[in-house]
């Protein structure tokens, strides 16, 4: 290999392992657990495994067709992984259907892929599909760009003017632009252009958005393009809200649960954690531990007005405090006296 093929191979496997490790990151490692983090990194996942495949097909053409098969198959999830990115950062709120519109594509991919193999099928791969998997990548990218088109409208003509979140999502969709027109002029063997230059491409919006993640003291701004933070819910709304999460939460009884969280109440209605945050504090005027609390007092108070056998301590652990301390600071602000005290009046003749 010369020295020229070297410096590339270099590049583009280390843009590939540099893409798993950030998705990693965006899925772990981020502060805030927003939809269009676990799309980004499901985008990244699926492009660097893409860019693996190229980087070492391109330098080894003995490889097993099965590398050439997953590459592929790869192709076929950055649209649908895209379209999500960005559509969950508009608004964070997007319709339940995105499970069952992946998991369709995932099924078929495998489903495809174990019956019509590469490695026993060169020809339909090279001659068809390959040409159905650009079809469909170049669909959800025209797509995602109707989506997002005022935004790339105000970044393009006022870059200054545009907002943190709109300048990283106009990042995110050229970059894949790019890499998408990078592989594509490779496919139709366009003179002086081949698939190595998508993983270049690659590689250079990867390290962009790094520097993006490295400059900025905070990222969690980048994550949504539309958070308003004093956003309520119209009546009708809170009402229903309201009554569903009062349903839920006395018939499972999940206040007695000492270590539940915010997203685990969050899942049970099925609505984002940072959307059942934004309800309590703007409409309700409550943090979550005060919500909860609310409920378990309630539970305490008809525990101690109809069995005096039950120590306080006894009771606070069963209404689902982890702590005497705690419960007896909760009640006392809920009710304004304390435990023995309403217990006392309570059993008063």
């Amino acid at each position: 290999m010369s020295i020229g093929k070297e410096i590339l191979f270099f590049f583009g496997a280390l843009g590939a392992f540099n893409g798993f490790i950030l998705s990693l990151y965006f899925l772990f490692f981020t502060r805030k657990k927003y939809l269009s983090n676990l799309f980004l990194s499901s985008l990244l996942f699926v492009l660097s495994t893409r860019i693996a495949v190229t980087v070492f097909v391109y330098f080894n053409i003995d490889l097993p067709k099965i590398y050439l098969q997953i590459g592929l198959s790869a192709c076929l999830l950055i649209g649908p992984f895209l379209y999500y990115v960005l559509k969950s950062g508009i608004s964070n709120r997007i319709s339940a259907q995105w499970k069952l519109h992946l998991t369709i594509w995932i099924f078929s991919i495998l489903t495809i892929g174990f019956v019509f193999s590469y490695q026993n099928y060169p020809v339909l791969w090279n001659d068809y599909f390959v040409a159905l998997i650009f079809l469909q990548w170049f669909c959800y990218l025209f797509i995602s760009g109707f989506e997002i088109r005022e935004l790339l409208q105000k970044t393009i003509s006022n870059y200054s003017s545009s907002n943190p979140a709109e300048r990283w999502f106009g990042i995110i969709f050229l970059g894949n632009a790019s890499i998408f027109i990078s592989y594509f002029l490779g496919f139709a063997r366009v003179p002086f252009v081949s698939c190595i230059t998508g993983a270049l491409a690659f590689t250079f919006i990867l390290y962009l958005i790094i520097l993006v993640l490295l400059y900025r003291k905070r990222t969690d701004d980048l994550f949504l393009l539309n958070v308003e933070k004093d956003k309520k819910l119209n009546n009708e709304e809170a009402l229903i809200l309201s009554q569903k999460l009062e349903k839920i939460m006395i018939e499972k009884a999940l206040y007695k649960n000492p270590n539940l969280s915010l997203k685990d109440v969050s899942a049970e209605i099925n609505i984002s954690s940072h959307q059942l945050s934004q309800f309590l504090n703007n409409n309700l005027g409550k943090n979550f531990t005060s919500f909860v609390n609310e409920f378990r007092i309630h539970n305490a108070c008809e525990i101690i007005t109809s069995n005096d056998k039950l120590t306080l301590e006894s009771v606070g652990y069963d209404v689902g405090f982890n702590s005497k301390s705690t419960f007896f600071a909760a009640f006392k602000k809920h009710t304004g006296t304390t435990p023995l005290n309403y217990q006392i009046q309570a059993l008063q003749p």
